[in-house]
């Protein structure tokens, strides 16, 4: 089951990066959902490879193709399939992976757990994977829709450069002007720059991408060991590169003290709410109303140009320069696989609510 996540709406992948096709299955999607195919499409060309100088040069359309669950542009309540085919694979280019392993990649722990492993741009461990998720997280951002909710995601800090804009003064609007997908333009500039340097020497950098849920109801997640906050941790540390998950304050948060960070509850125009979000919108593991806002750490990109020391699968020291095509940063593209992950965490929630 470690192929599906999810257990109302469940989302499952499949497929590998150098195999045929990659695809999924979506179960518990409600009937009635308006299927809006270019909004799926819109989402999918934000995650592809090949759309800027900062992202990896393989070239992919990114088609997704339904094979059930939909009809006359609505699902029908029944397990949604789609698949997308690979096209532009360059699988040569990893011959000499075949019996190497690559430092802080899923080479070795592969070989170990399986017996055996696809050493074509990592088989099943590589970002491509992440597609099909978009498509699932399209599907259930669409559903969030009848209920108002807006999930956005968004670059918020590249290596040592940061954003000064904090989450609740940003315009969403100016995401998508650059291609960091930086709200902040004079410190995407800098992003930008950062990593085209870091390209130009063969190697590569990590970061943060922010993520805030509005008009969040209060009440959706469950106490214990089904919160909110922890069905979004996870939903978060499935994606590939994700070292760091936190909300609200989080690790910012460590040196306040509880009469600094506390939010304290009032009443405004006849409602109970707080009077600061330094919770995060969650508070117990439920969410309280408020924004729900939180950052996501990726390492960086295990895969460089550079010269490395490792070993074969004989135990043999060797030296690594690595081929093929590969992101120097993984956030521009990491910002809508954020965004699906959370809307496919939150459907569960959704389904409980509205049934």
């Amino acid at each position: 089951m470690s192929n599906t996540f999810g257990k109302i709406f469940t989302f499952t992948s499949f497929g590998e990066s150098h195999g045929r096709a990659i695809g999924g299955i979506i179960d518990g999607c409600p009937p009635l959902v308006e299927i809006d195919e270019a909004f799926i499409q819109y989402e999918l060309d934000r995650r592809r490879p090949g759309q800027s100088d900062i992202t990896t040069p393989r070239r992919e359309d990114d088609r997704v193709e339904f094979l059930s669950g939909i009809f006359e542009g609505r699902t029908t309540g029944t397990p949604i399939a789609f698949v997308i085919w690979n096209g532009n694979q360059r699988s040569t280019d990893y011959d000499h992976l075949r019996e190497v392993y690559r430092p802080s990649h899923a080479d070795f722990t592969y070989q170990q757990k399986y017996g055996i492993r696809d050493h074509r741009g990592g088989g099943r461990s590589s970002a491509r994977e992440t597609a099909a998720r978009v498509v699932a997280g399209a599907i259930a951002k669409l559903a969030l829709r009848q209920a108002g909710i807006e999930i956005t995601a968004y670059t918020s800090q590249v290596g040592h450069i940061a954003m000064t804009l904090p989450a609740d003064r940003i315009d969403p609007s100016e995401i998508e002007k650059n291609i960091v997908r930086c709200p902040q333009p004079e410190i995407a500039e800098q992003m930008i720059d950062y990593i085209r340097q870091l390209k130009a020497e063969g190697d590569s950098i990590g970061g943060i991408v922010t993520c805030v849920v509005k008009h969040l109801p209060a009440g959706w997640g469950n106490p214990i060991f089904d919160k909110l906050s922890t069905r979004l941790a996870q939903a978060m540390f499935s994606i590939n590169a994700v070292h760091g998950f936190d909300y609200g304050m989080g690790w910012d948060g460590v040196a306040l003290k509880g009469s600094e960070q506390n939010d304290a509850f009032m009443t405004k125009e006849g409602k109970i709410t707080t009077a600061t979000n330094r919770s995060g919108g969650i508070q117990g593991g439920i969410s309280n109303g408020q924004d729900v806002y939180f950052r996501v750490l990726f390492k960086p990109v295990a895969t460089i140009a550079k010269c490395q020391h490792t070993v074969d699968v004989h135990g043999q020291e060797v030296l690594l320069e690595a081929h093929g095509r590969h992101d120097p940063c993984v956030l521009p593209r990491a910002v809508p696989v954020v965004e699906a992950m959370a809307a496919i965490a939150l459907m569960d929630f959704y389904m409980l609510a509205h049934g």
